[in-house]
Formats: C-alpha cells, structure tokens, sequence
C-alpha cells in the first residue's frame, strides 16, 4: 500500500497547525511549528485570502493528514460514508476512527498514528487474539485491541503508555494497562472526537 513518504513536519506548517504526526516531538521546542509558524516554500511567509473552495481543500487535506491516508483512500471512506444513513460528515470520522491503526494510537500503544501503523504491519498487533496485519481493517464494539505477547517488551510500547497515562485514554475504550489490551465500549460520539475538524467542509467539497 502507497504512503507518504516526505517530511512530516512540513505538512503540519501546511495546515498551519498541529497535527501531531511525531509524537512527543510536537509537545517540544522543536516542533516546526513553534519554530518556523509559517507554510514552507519560498512563498511560505506570504498571507493571501483564500476562497472556499481553499478553505474546504485545506479541510481535506488536514483530514488525510490526520489520519494519515492518501487521496484514494480517503475518498472510498467518503464514499462509503455518503451510502449511510446518518450524516455524511459524522459517519466520515466514524470511519476513520474505527481504523485498526488508529485504535492503537487512541488506545495510547503508539505515540503517533505512523507508528500505530508499523506496529501493525509488523505483526505487533492481535485483534481478538488473532493476528491483523492490515491497519485499515475496521474495529467494532466489543472488539479487544491488544499486543502481541512477544512484543509487549518494545520500548516504543512502554514509552507510548506513559504519554497516554498523562494524555489521558478517551472514555468510549477501556484500557487493561497490565495487560497491554483495550476493548472498545463503543464507537465514539461527534462530541467526544475533539480534532479541529469542520468535517461539513469536506462534504462541500466533494459535492460540487
């Protein structure tokens, strides 16, 4: 499966926010953003207003980004999300958050959802006692996430449970710290997805 494959830090100054593709990186004094605020390129420094189709493109790609998916990928999920029932917006999110990669991350065993994704493809990750491999399989309630027994050692593992000790686990995931597995209560509410996301933007977008 393709994958971004540059600079990180240079799509966060892009977005002109944090999208916390490094981990504990991005709460330190080296982030790029704290130390160029600024798009990069030669033209990074210069304001211009955009129109709304810019708006509603950076929406998208703040999107992708966050979840660190590329174009077609993304736009299946939409697709899948506009066949629904429920609001084209809301079941986007839903979707991207019951992906394999990013239940790791949110259940805090990777620092970030790049490294949520190695440790799936490298056969870190059970799902129900059983292997999964593939970090866009999608998680359902009463689902139990957990590591492998060989790699619950890994000082990547260890050192993603402190963060997520100090960030917090979100209340939709019951986490088993001594066991290093999570079983997903539910699926989160609109609510409870606390990103700066104006998902109703990215419904324009593909709209038109």
């Amino acid at each position: 499966m393709a994958r971004y494959r540059g600079p990180v830090c240079r799509l966060c100054r892009r977005e002109g926010l944090k999208l916390f593709l490094k981990g504990t990186r991005c709460f330190t004094e080296k982030c790029a953003i704290e130390r160029r605020g600024y798009a990069p390129g030669q033209h990074g420094k210069k304001r211009t207003k955009m129109t709304d189709y810019g708006v509603q493109l950076r929406e998208k790609q703040k999107v992708k980004r966050l979840y660190n998916l590329l174009e077609n990928q993304f736009r299946s999920y939409f697709d899948d999300a506009a066949r629904k029932k429920g609001v084209t917006g809301v079941e986007l999110l839903m979707l991207l958050e019951r992906r394999l990669d990013n239940m790791v991350y949110r259940m805090g065993f990777a620092i970030s959802r790049r490294e949520a994704r190695l440790l799936v493809k490298h056969n870190h990750v059970l799902v129900n006692n059983k292997k999964v491999n593939i970090p866009s399989y999608l998680i359902k309630t009463e689902d139990v996430v957990s590591i492998g027994e060989k790699s619950k050692k890994m000082v990547m593992v260890e050192r993603a449970l402190e963060q997520a000790e100090a960030n917090g686990v979100p209340g939709w995931l019951a986490l088993d710290k001594q066991n290093l597995s999570c079983k997903v209560v539910a699926y989160p509410k609109r609510e409870e997805i606390t990103l700066p996301i104006k998902e109703q933007l990215i419904v324009e977008l593909y709209s038109k």
